[in-house]
């Protein structure tokens, strides 16, 4: 039995509270807390040892949709349209939401494609070539907004990125690495690689995939993507939709074997409306017509 700590009371007769009766007060000696609450030595330093570390996940929690309240496309831009009421058309987005099975350290799936229905086509689009070149004409007659090599380093250099895209053509890679910009457009995601086809002999090409393309790049197991604006029709966001979900369907199977990833859950998004799950379906028993959606 562990005895408990022992408790003095002191009586002051000469002080008294307003009823006139003597007032009493106790006092515990100082005990150490461990040895007060009835814990002996051994007790207490087992208590202080560190606690075994809970090891850690490998993968991204997914939540299981078994009984999750999902929509089919047609249901979910119903009430998407009714969270973005009044909003300008052309600056709501449709967003899409792929959520993965994957590995925490798997290589993350990035890629660039070519929507059916482009989604923002005010892109302004750098190329980086020889100004009189051939390539420079075609960029330019591609939509390109920027064209040349030292006079776009020299703006970049002085703080003045003027364009949402850069494409370098393959003659110019070497002058674009001893102008040293990768730290200024590595973090803004905008320098051309060879690996994202940002480097290019086919400027024409590259730029008409700018233009009205979207690019997308996983992220803690989610990739996410602009599928339509608001006033998009549910036959056009359902060409959207598939044409963005197959491009990550090819993009996984290009993946090694070792490598593990699957499509867990796609949701549906805009600017200001939170997701909603699709189950998949265009349409449902319950679903307003799809020339309704389509009025603005």
């Amino acid at each position: 039995m562990t005895s408990k700590a022992p408790v003095i009371y002191l009586h002051f007769p000469n002080r008294c509270s307003s009823f006139g009766s003597p007032v009493l007060r106790c006092f515990a000696p100082s005990i150490p807390y461990r040895y007060a609450s009835g814990l002996s030595r051994n007790d207490s330093r087992a208590r202080d040892q560190p606690k075994k570390k809970k090891k850690q996940r490998t993968e991204f929690k997914n939540q299981s949709l078994r009984d999750a309240l999902q929509f089919s496309l047609c249901d979910a831009m119903r009430y998407i349209r009714a969270f973005e009421v009044g909003r300008n058309p052309t600056s709501s987005k449709y967003d899409l939401a792929i959520r993965l099975r994957t590995a925490k350290n798997g290589p993350a799936v990035r890629n660039r494609l070519r929507l059916p229905h482009a989604v923002d086509t005010s892109l302004r689009i750098c190329v980086i070539c020889p100004p009189d070149s051939p390539a420079a004409a075609q960029a330019r007659n591609a939509g390109a907004t920027l064209v040349g090599e030292e006079t776009v380093f020299d703006a970049v250099k002085a703080g003045r990125i003027e364009f949402d895209r850069c494409i370098c053509h393959v003659d110019s890679a070497q002058k674009l690495n001893k102008a040293a910009l990768g730290r200024i457009l590595g973090p803004k995601g905008l320098m051309p690689s060879s690996k994202t086809g940002t480097i290019t002999k086919d400027v024409t090409g590259a730029v008409k995939g700018f233009v009205g393309g979207s690019e997308y790049r996983e992220k803690l197991g989610v990739i996410r993507c602009a599928v339509g604006q608001l006033g998009f029709t549910p036959e056009e966001m359902q060409r959207n939709v598939r044409a963005f979900v197959g491009e990550i369907k090819k993009d996984l199977a290009l993946l090694s074997d070792r490598i593990g990833k699957d499509i867990h859950e796609v949701v549906l998004s805009s600017t200001n409306a939170p997701g909603f799950s699709l189950n998949g379906d265009f349409r449902s028993p319950t679903s307003p017509p799809t020339r309704d959606l389509a009025v603005l």
